[in-house]
């Protein structure tokens, strides 16, 4: 998949592996209908940060999600 391509399949695949790896519990907090192209290139930073770390403190998950959520639609 090359995610340097803004898209909303790729915004999708994302917000998905994201979830996955943050093993979030709320499923339903974090849409990928919850998020568009305009915040692509911050999305990809999250992604590629989440990605590359093995495991998350409850602090860096608490920031990691409120950053998803300053970033979702209006």
């Amino acid at each position: 998949m090359d995610l340097t391509q803004k898209s909303v399949e790729n915004v999708e695949f994302m917000i998905e592996k994201i979830k996955d790896k943050l093993k979030v519990l709320n499923l339903g907090a974090i849409k990928p209908s919850h998020f568009d192209e305009e915040m692509y290139e911050e999305l990809t930073e999250i992604y590629d940060l989440v990605m590359k770390k093995n495991s998350f403190s409850p602090n860096e998950m608490q920031a990691l999600v409120e950053e998803l959520g300053s970033l979702r639609k209006k």
